[in-house]
């Protein structure tokens, strides 16, 4: 969903070009976006943080209720929009900015349609910097030795798959301990997991950084 033609006509013809991703729909405002989500029922849906009208805010607070909600990928042509962390607050699983490759889009698709997210390094940034002041979501204490290892992989940004790796377990098991984080937590996503996993201290802010940039 992007009010920029050009825009929406170069992730169309990029998406469609790999075999295991179809689009269904596209939309040049967030007041239309709506609607068309409901009714298309996409499993994921990358979506412009500005709009005209309803804007993607707009869009993540109108999808919290009825019906099934798709996965959200925020495109920005802001990266450091101080918006970035009620955005993942709304819902939104990845965010990345316009300017991102080709190649991290795509990848940020296949990952959403499985639960995985992608938070781009300057994104990072300004959540890190935006939950550094604010008070603790929750204690660590009602997590396992386990639970706060896999916490740690999330806030690294690291897949199902990778964890699992990492510590020798089968990606259902990881799935199972992501699952218990999140309600121990009272958190919505695993998004929102790496926020707090990144605010507690797990994992600095440069650490993160440096994983990612090795997994590029």
């Amino acid at each position: 969903m992007d009010d920029h033609e050009v825009v929406r006509q170069g992730l169309r013809f990029v998406l469609e070009q790999e075999g295991d991703i179809r689009v269904v729909g596209e939309c040049t405002d967030g007041g239309t976006a709506v609607p068309a989500i409901r009714a298309l029922d996409p499993d994921v849906v990358l979506l412009d943080m500005r709009m005209p009208g309803l804007d993607g805010l707009g869009v993540l607070r109108a999808l919290k209720t009825g019906g099934n909600r798709p996965a959200i990928i925020i495109l920005t042509s802001f990266p450091a929009d101080d918006r970035a962390l009620e955005a993942v607050r709304a819902g939104a699983l990845s965010y990345l900015p316009k300017t991102a490759a080709t190649e991290r889009v795509v990848e940020a698709v296949r990952a959403a349609a499985v639960g995985d997210s992608f938070l781009d390094p300057s994104v990072t940034a300004v959540l890190v910097n935006r939950v550094r002041n604010e008070p603790d979501t929750g204690p660590l204490r009602v997590l396992s030795p386990r639970e706060r290892e896999v916490l740690s992989q999330l806030a690294r940004g690291r897949s199902n798959k990778e964890i699992a790796r990492a510590f020798t377990l089968s990606e259902e098991t990881v799935k199972s301990h992501v699952s218990n984080i999140l309600t121990k937590l009272g958190l919505q996503d695993r998004t929102q997991a790496a926020i707090f996993g990144l605010q507690q201290g797990l994992v600095s802010l440069n650490d993160a950084l440096t994983t990612e940039s090795q997994e590029k």
